[in-house]
This record gives C-alpha cells, structure tokens and sequence, in this order.
C-alpha cells in the first residue's frame, strides 16, 4: 500500500505491533456517529460507505471507504467523536491503532502523515462540491455526477461496462445525492432505457460513460449544433 511503501522494516514492524485486525461482515459498523473517536483505520479489503444522521432524522451517504485508505481520523481535526458512522458494504478487513498514538504516529511516519492531510483536504473539497451540487444542479446532473465519482472511485472494466464493484443500491444513491429513491428509480429506468446504463440488486453497470459525462456537465456544458459543426469543420 502506498501509505507504508516507503518505511523501513523495522518501523513497519513497529506498527503493525501496536495494530489491531477489525473483521467486519456486511452491515457491521467500525464506529458509530458520536461515538468517542478512540480509533483510527487503514482499510486493507473490502467496502465501506460513510453515513451520517442530520439533526432532523435524515440520513446522507457521504463517502465510500476504498482499500488503502485512512478513515477515523477525527483526531487529525482536532474532534473528541466520530461525525459519522462507517458501516461495511461487503465482508472487510481493517487494521486500527489508539488514537492517542496518531501524533506520534504522523510525526514517525513523514509519507502517512502527507497522505493523511491530503484525505482530508480532499475531503473538505469533496464536502464543497457536494454543497455547490446541491445548491445549484439539477437532480439528473447529480446523479450523473455521484456515478461517476464512484466509478473513478472503484470502477472495473467488464464485457458489459464499467461496473461499480461493490454492493450499491438506489436508495444509496438517493442518499449520496439529496434526492428520493422514487426520483432516482425513474432516473436509472429512464439511463436503462436510452442504453447508457444497466443495473439489478446492488449493482450497477455503465454503458455509455461518455454520455454519462455529458449528463454530469450539464446543459450549459453542451455544445450548440453550431458549435458542434464548427468543432468537426476545424
């Protein structure tokens, strides 16, 4: 894994001595949201997905968790509690360490700690965007967008298309994305339909990423038939 490719082997021993394995079955959390954030993670296999509960009862995807990434820092921001749940989506293994040893942890391991500030910058960037896409996309374009995310996330190229090769259902993404799983059913049947997508239980395939792209960047995006032709003449 990138985060430890560069150590030695004695520090690599020394780390992994104060690790501790995390078996986790499908629908088995790593942590609660609120729970005191005593743990941080380095996921090894499987799927993960990040949930969090808003104050009136609502509950958001924020994220998938892909193998070799950290999660459970909420000691690298300072927080006493965990501000989300993480809940496997497929049978996972985990490595975890105290999370007092993270300071110590970061200042004996120079590459973890850069990776780690770039989660969470990406994080927050990733936060951003979400907010913007809210705000100002229609919901089409959203979907489009989170498919994508998750296709560049942990996308397999199969016979059929790029197929997200973890568990995901409708409702996940309904809850990625603001919406309903009403809005986003018709929106996949309507994909399914123009050939750009296909899907069943937990599973979802793309046909068409091009056209998917097109969806993401939305109408404003799209070149005029004008603009087109004159793109072919030059």
């Amino acid at each position: 894994m990138d985060l430890f490719r560069s150590l030695p082997d004695a520090d690599l021993d020394a780390i992994l001595h104060t690790a501790q394995v995390c078996r986790l079955s499908v629908g088995d959390a790593a942590f609660r949201q609120g729970e005191v954030a005593d743990r941080f993670f380095v996921l090894l296999n499987g799927h993960l997905k990040v949930v969090q509960v808003t104050p009136d009862g609502e509950q958001v995807v924020v994220r998938y968790v892909s193998p070799g990434e950290v999660f459970g820092i909420a000691r690298a921001m300072r927080r006493p509690d965990y501000p989300a749940s993480t809940i496997a989506v497929q049978e996972s293994l985990a490595l975890s360490w105290p999370s007092t040893e993270w300071d110590q942890f970061t200042a004996k391991n120079l590459h973890f700690a850069a990776n780690a500030l770039q989660t969470v910058g990406q994080r927050l960037q990733d936060a951003h965007t979400r907010i913007q896409e809210l705000s100002t996309e229609e919901v089409e374009q959203r979907v489009a967008r989170a498919i994508l995310r998750l296709i560049d996330q942990s996308g397999q190229q199969t016979p059929e298309g790029i197929v997200i090769d973890f568990p995901i259902t409708r409702q996940d993404i309904a809850e990625m994305t603001g919406t309903t799983l009403h809005t986003v059913s018709r929106i996949m049947s309507a994909w399914k339909d123009r050939g750009l997508v296909t899907s069943g239980r937990k599973r979802i395939v793309v046909c068409a990423v091009d056209d998917l792209i097109r969806l993401a960047e939305g109408p404003q995006q799209a070149p005029t038939p004008r603009a087109a032709r004159a793109k072919l003449e030059n």
